[in-house]
């Protein structure tokens, strides 16, 4: 018979990912080794191996669980059942505030993805793929004839482009918080979004 998990193996990994992800953000997954990892957790080595298999493992695991999160998010906001604009609202919402809540989860994903293989990096594309598509949906909704010529998907990546990289210049002990900036984002895209011509 197979031995469980001991009481608190899936909060200590959470710890280990998070300390991870910071380390990854900070000095990037190529000059972050397992020791560092570890001293930053304050676990031993085989400790840490008792977790994660490797630290390719430890970068897929991080991006497997952000992106869940985001995936999670999505559904949150659709079991609202809001009106289109609302729902599409309250999706720019809760993706900028997520991306504020998980700076270094987010800039591992951004940049450290590209380290895993391909057998790691499908499953993840695709998740990130499905996601696109829902938000694709939102914005079809609102505007059913950018469907038609296929401008609903370009205009969701513009979205994501202006949220996806606000780390780049957004400075956590700065005076302009993700919360913020949350309804600024989703001002700007409304405001462009009608002025947008399907033809």
């Amino acid at each position: 018979m197979a031995r469980g998990r001991a009481p608190g193996f899936d909060a200590s990994r959470e710890e280990i990912l998070a300390q991870a992800a910071r380390l990854f953000a900070n000095q990037g997954f190529p000059a972050t080794s397992m020791n560092q990892v570890a001293e930053a957790c304050e676990v031993s080595k085989p400790t840490l191996y008792h977790y994660v298999r490797d630290k390719h493992e430890l970068l897929a695991l991080i991006c497997q669980t952000h992106l869940q999160h985001l995936a999670d998010l999505v559904d949150e906001v659709t079991a609202l059942e809001l009106p289109p604009q609302e729902h599409l609202r309250a999706l720019i919402l809760s993706f900028v505030r997520a991306y504020g809540e998980s700076q270094h989860e987010h800039r591992v994903l951004t940049e450290d993805m590209k380290f895993l293989d391909e057998s790691h990096r499908a499953p993840l594309i695709d998740v990130e793929r499905r996601v696109v598509a829902r938000f694709a949906d939102a914005v079809a909704t609102l505007r059913p004839e950018l469907r038609d010529v296929h401008l609903h998907k370009p205009l969701t990546m513009l979205l994501f482009g202006m949220i996806n990289w606000t780390f780049t210049w957004l400075r956590p002990d700065g005076a302009l918080t993700y919360e913020a900036m949350a309804p600024m984002v989703a001002d700007l895209f409304f405001g462009g979004l009608g002025a947008v011509k399907a033809a």
